[in-house]
């Protein structure tokens, strides 16, 4: 008889958290008493008769909330990537009690007392740097989210956020649901013509799985973009483009009355604190601090892109040979970049098996910023395939652990993300990092061989985990990544810049067969088609940020009808072809509808922190690619620090000087006359 296992304390979670013991039908009531137990907590800073000072007010809070927010959390990761119907069921029922939990305690007057005299306090200019930001932070926070309303405005905001949380689960859950639900079942091999043999395997084990024969394409990343992108049949990448951008967009999964009402409830949720606009609401905590400054930014970028994406349209158009639809997009660009570079991305693969690529990620996270990374196998993990990594600082301090799970499945949704889950205070209580992606699996017994694009998303991802593994910063709230939304993609993104670097390369791009680094010849044609199409992909990212900016702005629901026709007004003005009518990419795009913020009113912070990182590698650039006193600068001004101070401060401090977006446009290549991504 085996031993019964023993059930987690989910009112008292901390390190290590218990991934695999948590039982669906104890989690609702213990949120409901760690909620009770907050609440009394909250009741009891508020009605405290001492002077309030940071400790008994603010840091108490954070300890009062932390059970409910660490559960809360908890179990949105596992429905995230291990879901099941008592999962789903519970985690839509705590939902709406968290949700309005949080959003009582701006509304707390007793709470809010202590917070504005603690904000007032001429002592207040004596405490450190990091305790007089947490105040003014918090004072802020509890303002902007209706501190001062009246009672029955305070009434009106909690039923708000209760059915904003209700909502974004909802749409999150249709995304999944409607992504699953869609499959391409062929036992005819001809019509997957144009498929690497490798990707044609990946097929026919998504039929095995199925309990199929023949091949079986999916909508998840690993199967949809090499069908759209090889796929010769162009009937059968038109039948797959249409699957996936209506995803979510009819029954039983129907996300279009979702949008409406969260755009609605985001709308009247602004008019009640006082704000013009969602977007004002947003962006007041965030670096670039109102919408039309947001506005401003996308534009610039926008008129200075153009010109580079008409020219690329063109040579596309005219590669091809005729008027291209959006399914044949990838395909021609693809071909194109072959004859015009001599260059085969998939010739790339061999030289990234997943095992090396980690090691070498790894190692130049050490080279940088004195981290090291061990093998845990014996920490709990959600699923087999989960991998777990000890990491410690150069003088041996445990900082915590990084959960590693990479590989689809119908129970995990899609993309990938970083998920700073637990916000330690090493070495005594480490922190907890989960890396989650959705990469091409391996073939049966091999290791999984990624593409160059798998591989920026790993270090993409793993930037995010350094933010949060390195924070030194001591009051949860502003630790890690904890940050303004338009800061936190800087650490991601600038580590996706040592996959095109060859000292960093050569640590990891190894033949899976040979050991052989990357030839120097394809080496030079992958550099040659860095900028290959850039302005493509740039005015792809800022049509999301005009029509995220524009529904949170300008947009009115109930006066200006149907959000997807504005988006598709919007987008076809960033689309090298014709957008057809019948387009409902709103209905799966989880970054502004999957949660009640998330980057709603904030799409623009990917290329705003875009310009900062890029701005901020020219340091490392050149000789000091792996140089770790660089590293190591970067590491203490920007990982270390969280959101201790302006984040634009921290920026100069790390440059020397404010960043410029012409770092940015020079190695995108959207300079000079136009010619992005031309050969030699």
């Amino acid at each position: 008889m085996l031993p019964a296992v023993a059930m987690p304390d989910l009112l008292h979670l901390g390190y290590p958290l218990p991934f695999a013991t948590v039982d669906a039908a104890r989690i609702e009531p213990a949120i409901d008493a760690a909620i009770a137990r907050a609440r009394n907590a909250v009741e009891a800073i508020a009605t405290c008769t001492a002077r309030p000072t940071h400790e008994n007010t603010l840091l108490a809070l954070e300890e009062a909330t932390r059970p409910v927010e660490a559960l809360a959390g908890l179990v949105a990761h596992l429905e995230s990537v291990a879901t099941t119907p008592a999962l789903r069921r519970a985690h839509e029922a705590i939902q709406p009690k968290v949700a309005a939990f949080f959003a009582s305690l701006p509304l707390h007057a007793g709470l809010f007392a202590r917070v504005e005299a603690l904000a007032g306090d001429s002592d207040l200019e004596r405490a450190p740097t990091v305790v007089r930001r947490h105040v003014r932070k918090v004072f802020d926070d509890f303002v902007r989210h209706g501190a001062r309303l009246s009672p029955e405005g305070k009434k009106a905001v909690e039923r708000l956020d209760v059915a904003l949380a209700k909502a974004t689960t909802a749409f999150a859950q249709h995304v999944l649901d409607a992504t699953a639900a869609f499959t391409y079942h062929t036992h005819d091999a001809g019509r997957l013509a144009g498929l690497s043999p490798m990707h044609l395997e990946a097929a026919a084990a998504a039929a095995r799985a199925r309990g199929e024969t023949g091949y079986v394409l999916t909508l998840e990343a690993p199967s949809y973009v090499p069908a759209m992108t090889y796929l010769e049949d162009a009937s059968l990448r038109r039948e797959l483009w249409w699957a996936y951008h209506t995803r979510a967009a009819a029954d039983p999964h129907d996300n279009r009355p979702l949008v409406r009402e969260i755009l609605q409830l985001r709308r009247e949720k602004a008019a009640r604190l006082g704000f013009p606009t969602f977007a004002h609401l947003v962006l007041a905590d965030r670096m670039v601090s109102d919408p039309a400054r947001a506005a401003a930014f996308v534009e610039d970028l926008t008129r200075r892109t153009r010109p580079f994406f008409e020219r690329e349209r063109a040579d596309l158009e005219d590669f091809a040979g005729r008027t291209l639809e959006p399914w044949d997009l990838a395909f021609f660009a693809d071909r194109m970049r072959k004859a015009r570079f001599d260059f085969d991305a998939e010739a790339l693969r061999p030289y990234f098996p997943l095992g090396r690529v980690r090691r070498g990620m790894f190692e130049i996270a050490g080279r940088l910023f004195g981290l090291s990374f061990e093998p845990r196998p014996e920490a709990e993990t959600w699923h087999e395939a989960v991998e777990v990594f000890g990491v410690r600082d150069e003088d041996g301090t445990f900082l915590g652990e990084l959960h590693v799970d990479l590989f689809p499945r119908k129970t995990k949704r899609s993309g990938a993300w970083m998920n700073g889950l637990w916000v330690g205070a090493p070495p005594e209580e480490p922190h907890v990092v989960v890396l989650c992606a959705n990469l091409t699996p391996p073939a049966e017994g091999r290791d999984a061989l990624l593409s160059h694009e798998d591989v920026m998303t790993l270090f993409h991802e793993f930037g995010h985990g350094l933010h949060h593994l390195a924070s030194k910063v001591p009051i949860r709230s502003l630790a890690g990544t904890n940050v303004a939304w338009d800061f936190v993609e800087l650490p991601s993104q600038l580590m996706e810049n040592w996959c095109w670097e060859r000292p960093a390369l050569d640590l990891f791009a190894r033949h899976h067969e040979t050991g052989e680094p990357i030839p120097d010849g394809l080496f030079a044609r992958m550099q040659a088609t860095r900028t290959f199409r850039a302005a493509t992909a740039m005015m792809r990212q800022l049509g999301f940020a005009r029509v995220d900016l524009h529904l949170h702005t300008a947009f009115d629901p109930r006066r200006d009808g149907d959000p997807f026709a504005a988006a598709h007004a919007i987008l076809a003005e960033h689309t090298p072809a014709p957008l057809p009518e019948g387009d409902a990419m709103l209905a799966s795009f989880q970054h502004l509808f999957a949660d009640p913020v998330g980057y709603a009113a904030g799409y623009y912070s990917y290329k705003w922190a875009e310009v900062l990182e890029a701005d901020c590698f020219t340091r490392f650039a050149g000789a000091h690619l792996l140089d770790p006193a660089v590293g190591r600068d970067f590491r203490d001004t920007i990982l270390a620090a969280g959101d201790a101070k302006d984040p634009a401060e921290l920026v100069r401090a790390f440059l020397g000087r404010d960043p410029s977006p012409e770092a940015l446009l020079r190695r995108s290549g959207l300079v000079g006359d136009g010619a992005a991504g031309r050969p030699p």
